[in-house]
């Protein structure tokens, strides 16, 4: 894994693991993410679930316990946004130079999101998500 993966891993997927925040435990997954990662935090009584690394709004599990988190080099890297896998949400998180999607494949209802380690955000049409957004959504 180079560093520039790691430093996404860490800042995404470490907080709230299961496995803690060594990157040692890292095994890939179908394209960058962690494969061992398991959301270890949750919020009682009613939130569930949360991924800790992730911006407001893309944090929650939600009803779909089973949501997977999938990390891309570039927006070219294997995945199309078409009408089995629709983004909803998307986001350009300053702080790491990614774009983040959050979206659902409801032919197989199931729920996901996409970091793609690039400013992609003009190439993904649906809603982006803005800091005022992310305020309101305390």
């Amino acid at each position: 894994m180079n560093k520039n993966t790691q430093k996404i891993i860490e800042h995404y997927q470490c907080p709230g693991c299961v496995c803690g925040s060594d990157t040692t435990c890292y095994k890939q997954g179908s394209y960058l993410e962690c494969e061992k990662h398991v959301a270890g935090t949750r919020i009682y009584p009613n939130v569930g679930r949360i991924l800790l690394g992730m911006p407001v709004g893309f944090n929650r599990y939600g009803s779909d316990e089973n949501m997977e988190l999938y990390i891309f080099p570039s927006m070219d890297s294997g995945w199309g946004f078409d009408k089995l896998n629709v983004p909803v949400w998307k986001y350009f998180d300053k702080k790491t130079d990614c774009t983040i999607v959050r979206g659902m494949s409801p032919r197989i209802n199931t729920t996901w999101i996409h970091i793609f380690i690039e400013n992609c955000i003009k190439h993904i049409n649906c809603y982006e998500i803005t800091e005022q957004d992310m305020k309101e959504m305390y």
